[in-house]
This record gives C-alpha cells, sequence and structure tokens, in this order.
C-alpha cells in the first residue's frame, strides 16, 4: 500500500526511531507515548489488521508476539508489559496495518488504557 502510515516507516520514507528490525517486523517507539514504555510493533508486509489475515500470514504474526518480551525487557519494562492488538473500526484500530502495542514501564499499568 503505498499511502499506508506504517508502509512508508518500513520504507524509510518517514522517520521512527527503531528499536528492533528483523526480515518480518519492525518496532519502533509510539510519537505519542502512553506510558513510559511505549512501542509499536509492525509487519514489514502490508496486513490490514488481524481480521484480514490468513495461514500465510502465521510467521510473522507469530514474531511480533516473540519478539514483544525482549523488545519490552529492552526498553525499560523489566517487570511485565501490556501488549494490545486493536483491530477494525469497533476494536478502535486507527491505522489500517496490523500492529501492536507494547506499554509498560516500572509501575503497573491499570486495568484499561486511555487514549
Amino acid at each position: 500500500m503505498q499511502d499506508c502510515l506504517f508502509c512508508r516507516i518500513v520504507r524509510g520514507e518517514i522517520p521512527a526511531a527503531r528499536v528492533y528490525e528483523d526480515e518480518l517486523v519492525l518496532a519502533f517507539k509510539d510519537i505519542q507515548p502512553q506510558r513510559p514504555v511505549h512501542v509499536l510493533v509492525i509487519p514489514k508486509r502490508h496486513i490490514t489488521s488481524l481480521a484480514d489475515a490468513t495461514e500465510a500470514d502465521t510467521e510473522t504474526l507469530g514474531r511480533m508476539l516473540v519478539v514483544a518480551g525482549r523488545i519490552a525487557v529492552d526498553q525499560g519494562s523489566t517487570d511485565g508489559f501490556r501488549s494490545i492488538i486493536n483491530t477494525g473500526r469497533v476494536g478502535g484500530q486507527e491505522v489500517m496495518h496490523v500492529h501492536m502495542h507494547i506499554v509498560g514501564g516500572q509501575e503497573p499499568v491499570g486495568p484499561m488504557l486511555k487514549r
């Protein structure tokens, strides 16, 4: 998708504070962090939402989950974190490219994130 915000970040057209990257996924700091640790993990290949994911996306989506813990700890959330994937309009997805929020820090995240 040429005009997708996250696809443009993957291509390097829009700068981002990258914290992790491999052949399948990219992680970068959220530009409006809600917690001391707030990182987005995205697939490099465009997947609109979890509702659009197919079997072909299994490795990429699995990689997102597997690297989340390492990213959280590396960013300073050493005693746990929350991972959030909003899906579709009802789920509050704002950018139509699958992305996982990793939020944490040293204090408990609490029962709900407020935006």
